[in-house]
């Protein structure tokens, strides 16, 4: 898939044109190309993020879309718990293995409000995000959006460009976070998929069906 600048906007003097799954080369240059920022505690947070071993993690089966278990709302998590923990921890070696550079625990049929992402052109910066809630947001984007659970499709979506996010890490401490550009559009993104809504459901119907109807061929022949 061409990746090529889409627009400019108004306050920031670089481009931005954010697909969220895709080849890491690719990633690689959406990633140059956006803006990331970390205040605060976000900061300390990002730093102190642990990295998945892949000696005790297990890769997840992904749902995909028209799966109805996706259209699940998940639920609020109220205990941090070692369980919880290893499923940050595995959704994360699932999402780098994909590779993609967010996943949410909707994706793998868990039901409950837990994301993960990490936009680094490296894979050093893994971000877990507990009941994860946008608090305000600011400014407009339109970025080209794929999904693990969507594969092979990407199409434009408008989202708010700047985001202030509330969440408990994996340790069960509340953090917030200010992001833009790519990071801003992933969390948003899936944040989505916990509310059990999907990219396409920006889509006009028409779009949305022909959508259905090649991933359910595709599917089919899967089996």
């Amino acid at each position: 898939h061409d990746v090529r600048p889409q627009q400019r906007h108004k306050r920031f003097p670089c481009v931005f044109h954010a697909i969220i799954h895709l080849s890491r080369h690719q990633i690689q240059w959406l990633y140059r190309k956006s803006s990331y920022r970390a205040f605060g505690k976000a900061k300390i947070y990002c730093k102190t993020q642990f990295m998945p071993d892949p000696t005790t993690t297990s890769l997840l089966a992904i749902l995909e879309f028209p799966d109805a278990r996706l259209r699940t709302k998940a639920t609020t998590i109220k205990d941090v718990t070692h369980t919880t923990a290893k499923l940050a921890n595995d959704m994360l070696a699932t999402m780098y293995e994909a590779p993609g550079i967010g996943l949410a625990a909707t994706q793998v049929n868990v039901h409950e409000r837990l994301i993960v992402c990490d936009v680094s052109e490296d894979k050093s910066a893994p971000l877990v995000l507990i009941n994860p809630k946008v608090i305000e947001g600011a400014g407009t984007i339109d970025t080209q959006e794929g999904c693990l659970s969507v594969p092979g499709f990407y199409e434009t979506v408008t989202r708010p460009e700047q985001i202030h996010v509330e969440a408990i890490d994996q340790n069960g401490n509340p953090f917030e976070l200010e992001a833009d550009g790519l990071l801003a559009v992933c969390i948003q993104h899936e944040i989505d998929h916990l509310d059990g809504k999907l990219f396409v459901d920006y889509l006009s119907p028409t779009k949305r069906q022909m959508i259905r109807k090649k991933l359910l061929k595709a599917q089919k022949y899967k089996l």
